[in-house]
């Protein structure tokens, strides 16, 4: 085959690798970072206090139902404009799920590595807790633990945190162990390498990918918890506000003021869905059996 005929191929097979990202992954992530950026920027977006009544404007429809450009998607039961107040809401339930998604994932790494590495006692002692993790009803006690301590945010973001972190564990225990047999690490021991130089600098990046798509996984699951327990009002206390608590707060309106509730409803949804749709995706782009 000639030059040019290889060259064709090689470009076909580019073009190939560079089409696979679906169109809906596209507009998951789209929304996912238009949320991200509507929360950084909900104090310029909306110079209006979130937290101001004006009873005489309360319980107004949206625009497109009947209200006015003043308040673009209507007011609460105190007269509060659901636009400044979702705003403050996608912040806080977004910050609260990133940060709890994150620190279950150090953990549960973490923990799954040190288990693969120590074997023996120590790697029996940290399954255990991985079982005892997942056979326990983790929003009972997450309910449980948030009642009994208060409504302190760094608290509740932390037992947020705690959800999940046994996935994790799972998983970088089972890639770790794969990843130890490889030549690589036996490269890396044979030059005087040590034992967190060959885990934290070689083994990890290289079993990373399985760790994303499970964040990627389990930060939805996290979202939820989070708007499930502000829901109950155990979560973010007033007058700091979050979709759960918008949600939970519409409850009694759905009825006659049925946006209370629908729309925080349909951001948790949306958001949601987008980082399963991108979790799904990864999980398959990055399995090498694909």
């Amino acid at each position: 085959m000639t030059a040019w005929g290889l060259g064709r191929l090689d470009a076909t097979d580019r073009r190939s690798s560079g089409r696979s990202v679906p169109v809906s992954v596209w507009i998951a992530a789209g929304w996912l970072l238009l949320l991200f950026l509507l929360g950084l920027l909900a104090a310029v977006i909306t110079p209006e206090n979130a937290l101001t009544s004006d009873l005489r404007a309360r319980l107004l429809p949206p625009v497109l139902f009947g209200g006015n450009f003043e308040h673009v998607l209507g007011t609460d039961q105190l007269g509060r404009d659901m636009l400044a107040r979702i705003l403050l809401s996608i912040k806080t339930s977004m910050l609260v799920a990133f940060l709890g998604t994150i620190i279950g994932a150090i953990i549960g790494t973490s923990l799954g590595m040190i288990a693969a590495a120590c074997r023996g006692i120590v790697d029996d002692f940290i399954m255990m807790l991985v079982d005892v993790q997942a056979a326990l009803p983790f929003i009972i006690v997450a309910m449980a633990v948030v009642a009994f301590f208060g409504g302190n945010f760094w608290l509740f973001v932390a037992v947020v945190g705690l959800f999940g972190w046994e996935r994790y564990a799972r998983i970088a225990r089972g890639v770790t162990l794969a990843a130890r047999e490889e030549p690589y690490v036996a490269a890396v021991r044979h030059i005087g390498g040590g034992t967190f130089r060959i885990y934290a600098l070689h083994i990890l990046p290289n079993v990373s990918s399985a760790l994303i798509v499970a964040f990627t996984l389990n930060f939805p699951e996290t979202l939820l918890l989070e708007t499930t327990l502000s829901f109950l009002g155990l979560g973010v206390r007033p007058p700091n506000t979050s979709l759960g608590t918008m949600l939970g707060e519409g409850r009694d309106y759905l009825v006659n003021a049925w946006w209370i509730a629908v729309v925080p409803g349909l951001v948790i949804a949306f958001a949601s869905l987008a980082a399963t749709v991108i979790g799904d995706w990864l999980r398959d782009a990055l399995d090498s059996r694909s």
